[in-house]
């Protein structure tokens, strides 16, 4: 007795997701990352930022690093419509930021419907700041210590946080904020008054993320995009006095997915035989029907993606697979069954043991990884059950039973 059976499976999948700009005249950021699964740190189920820091995060990227923070420079001039006021009462009259700094989401969309989450915040803030005047013209002969309430402006303002970081000459200071998640407005008291003229060149602001679990993303493209204001009273918010040039930041995500989905069969797996528990000696000696038919076949499982199973056969009986005997024009149902390495579970969060295969698919519909899985062995069980069994034996009289039955894999779920 003996059939074949002839693993198929889809080896990759390959994910993009894109958030695409629609404001021509707005400043757009390409923010790129990256999910392959890493054999040496298999639990490990994010997506790698590859888009190289601009500004702060650049200039001292192990402290982004422990913050888990990502900077670019927008490059939106600002330009102060009006003197500044010394000792100013209102915070919007003088130096001041207020971001988006609580997280914001933007759903991204697969062509089959499917959806997920980004989650983003803006988490830092900084300035390219010039001064028509030297410092010296502006204090009577201080530096920047003296110009603002708590010293220069790298001493930030509460709720903001200050990182110990700037650059100054005697014309212009660039500094670096970090912002709080919720954090409100932040804000500089000029102590003596600054002529029209001061400007940002640019801003710089760090973002934090929170991207969707690759490993439960179908392959293939998933886009949108989130559109940031910019000015007095909107997301980038730097005051009254300083207004920009441009009012739109957008951010593209360029989310890429590579996958892996391998099975291996142990060579000559591919040919089972069926034998009762122990062997035939006791039908052969005794003439003792055995009670049931198996083998168990292992198999070595790659997978960091979600998959289904189901199965093809020759000989089909209802929603199984049959054997089949030709001499006699005999064939009895095939019972076959699956048990998943730990790390893989049905869409319910189950372990998989000797879960049925059937012909139409049914509850093998959804099988997930928890995290990388490489080389983990699984099993297929092969059966006839017992009342097939009485039917096939006669004594006096051999048969040969035999059908191929090909067991699928398949990372394609829609």
């Amino acid at each position: 007795m003996s059939f074949s059976i002839a693993p198929a499976c889809r080896s990759w999948i390959g994910l993009l997701l894109t958030l695409v700009a629609s404001a021509a005249s707005a400043e757009v950021h390409n923010i790129d990352a990256t999910f392959e699964p890493d054999f040496a740190n298999p639990q490990r189920n994010q997506f790698k930022n590859q888009t190289p820091s601009e500004g702060f995060c650049r200039q001292v990227p192990a402290t982004c690093e422990s913050l888990g923070l990502f900077s670019l420079i927008a490059r939106i001039p600002f330009e102060a419509k009006a003197p500044i006021q010394a000792n100013h009462a209102d915070p919007r009259q003088g130096g001041m930021a207020k971001v988006p700094s609580d997280w914001r989401t933007v759903t991204v969309t697969h062509a089959s419907g499917d959806t997920h989450v980004v989650e983003l915040r803006i988490a830092g803030i900084g300035h390219e700041t010039g001064f028509p005047i030297s410092v010296g013209e502006i204090t009577g002969g201080g530096w920047w210590d003296d110009l603002w309430e708590g010293g220069a402006w790298s001493y930030a303002p509460a709720p903001c946080l200050g990182v110990g970081i700037a650059t100054a000459g005697h014309h212009g200071y660039n500094s670096f904020w970090r912002v709080p998640e919720g954090a409100g407005v932040c804000s500089k008291k000029a102590l003596f008054d600054i002529p029209i003229g001061m400007h940002y060149q640019y801003f710089v602001y760090a973002y934090e993320l929170r991207t969707p679990d690759p490993l439960k993303m179908e392959s293939g493209d998933y886009t949108g995009s989130i559109t940031y204001t910019v000015g007095p009273n909107m997301d980038f918010d730097m005051g009254d006095v300083l207004t920009p040039d441009d009012s739109i930041l957008t951010l593209n995500f360029n989310l890429k997915v590579t996958h892996t989905m391998k099975v291996d069969i142990p060579p000559s797996g591919n040919r089972v035989v069926l034998e009762p528990v122990g062997g035939w000696q006791s039908w052969l000696d005794q003439g003792r029907k055995p009670t049931r038919l198996l083998r168990d076949q292992t198999f070595n499982i790659s997978a960091s993606s979600r998959f289904k199973m189901n199965m093809e056969c020759q000989y089909v009986m209802g929603n199984n697979c049959a054997l089949w005997e030709s001499t006699a024009g005999h064939a009895v149902p095939l019972e076959v069954s699956v048990s998943l390495p730990n790390g893989l579970t049905d869409g319910a969060g189950q372990p998989v043991n000797r879960r049925r295969l059937l012909r139409d698919g049914s509850g093998t519909e959804l099988f997930q990884p928890g995290f990388y899985l490489d080389r983990k062995v699984g099993t297929l069980h092969f059966e006839v059950a017992r009342e097939a069994v009485d039917e096939m034996l006669n004594e006096g009289v051999a048969r040969n039973y035999s059908g191929n039955v090909t067991v699928i894999w398949d990372s394609e779920l829609g």
